[in-house]
């Protein structure tokens, strides 16, 4: 049977700075059965200076703060250390993973050391900021890395830093983080094997909501073949259909924004999931993850019984005589399918009956003998 997908709820910054409303996250998420809540870890000071602008979905959703700075959004919407205890805490009492994603070298060092993640999640415009890509690689989580706005180039510049720090044990200790020794990581047999064991790429499309026509669910398919690496869909587009048909692609990952309320102020709401719409997701998921089986085409026990029903023997279409030759005029297919199939209708054919047959009366399968 094919493996569970693993369904990532991000809560991301949708608690607004509100502890209590990201507790409510946790819950909305757990009672979904999702199996991770995701939120962001950043110190906003450290993530982007005091010049940068906001993007133009955050000032077209966030429309209570339309005037800010990217900073000081930022600065609103931080979760303290402290708060970031009580997530991981009240996500083990309601047994769903607790995941975040760092934006700056302190947060991930906060999320590896003090917190203990077993594993990590990087947006993705991190997939070019090689010195946390390598912080991470070096503490050996196994990472999940989004890959919107990247060309396969870009990615497999990130895939051959995290190589190189996945490795950096068996390195000497001379060698420099540097492109080329990069490079000579990816290309090294165990360079590809701990990434095998540690990444997952996640294909995603950086606008919020994202258009359909945008999204090239086939890119799947590219990395998975490009990198040899399991893949999975990060989805900003309305609704749930894509994300279910991501998972029919083959994503062993599905990460989907979700909120309490789409219409609270804030610049990820509006591109989210409410609850029931993400337990609706969820459900849909793991309706595919069943469908998909294993591959192998053979009778299911469910259609077995409807055999006989459906399909059709061979039949006398008019009283035959012992004796009289099978031929196109007293011989014909019909239901039931409890008899000789219709596959040896022309063997049949020219054959002298060894009995008399009523119409509609099943040929013996010995005619054949």
């Amino acid at each position: 049977m094919n493996e569970r997908i693993t369904v990532i709820a991000e809560a991301g910054v949708n608690h607004d700075g509100n502890i209590e409303r990201a507790l409510a996250l946790v819950d909305a998420a757990a009672k979904a059965g999702a199996d991770v809540v995701k939120f962001q870890t950043f110190r906003p000071t450290a993530l982007v200076s005091r010049h940068a602008p906001r993007a133009g979905y955050q000032i077209r959703n966030d429309t209570t703060h339309q005037d800010d700075s990217q900073l000081a959004m930022l600065q609103r919407l931080a979760l303290s250390d402290d708060e970031h205890f009580r997530l991981r805490a009240h996500c083990r009492a309601r047994g769903i993973e607790f995941l975040s994603s760092p934006f700056d070298a302190d947060s991930a060092r906060f999320l590896i050391e003090d917190m203990a993640l077993p594993r990590l999640k990087l947006g993705s415009g991190e997939l070019t900021n090689a010195p946390l890509l390598l912080q991470i690689a070096r503490s050996g989580r196994p990472l999940i890395l989004s890959t919107g706005m990247a060309t396969a180039e870009e990615i497999r510049q990130a895939l051959g830093v995290l190589a190189f720090g996945y490795l950096d044990d068996t390195l000497n200790e001379e060698t420099t983080p540097a492109e080329p020794a990069f490079a000579t990581a990816l290309a090294r047999m165990d360079g590809y094997q701990v990434l095998a064991w540690n990444v997952t790429l996640l294909h995603c499309t950086s606008e919020y909501p994202a258009p359909f026509i945008d999204v090239n669910l086939r890119a799947m398919d590219h990395l998975r073949d490009a990198f040899g690496l399991p893949v999975g869909f990060s989805d900003h587009t309305p609704g749930i259909h894509i994300a279910i048909a991501a998972a029919a692609r083959g994503a062993c990952v599905i990460e989907k924004h979700f909120t309490l309320d789409r219409r609270l102020p804030g610049p990820d709401h509006r591109a989210s999931l409410e609850p029931f719409e993400l337990r609706t997701l969820v459900e849909g998921i793991r309706q595919v993850e069943q469908a998909l089986g294993d591959g192998e085409k053979r009778v299911a026990d469910s259609e077995r019984k409807n055999r006989p029903i459906a399909r059709k023997s061979l039949v006398a279409a008019q009283p035959i005589r012992a004796g009289e030759a099978f031929n196109k005029d007293n011989l014909t297919a019909k239901r039931p399918g409890d008899g000789l199939p219709p596959i040896h209708y022309w063997a049949l054919l020219g054959r002298l009956a060894r009995r008399d047959y009523a119409a509609d009366e099943t040929v013996d399968r010995g005619e054949l003998a």
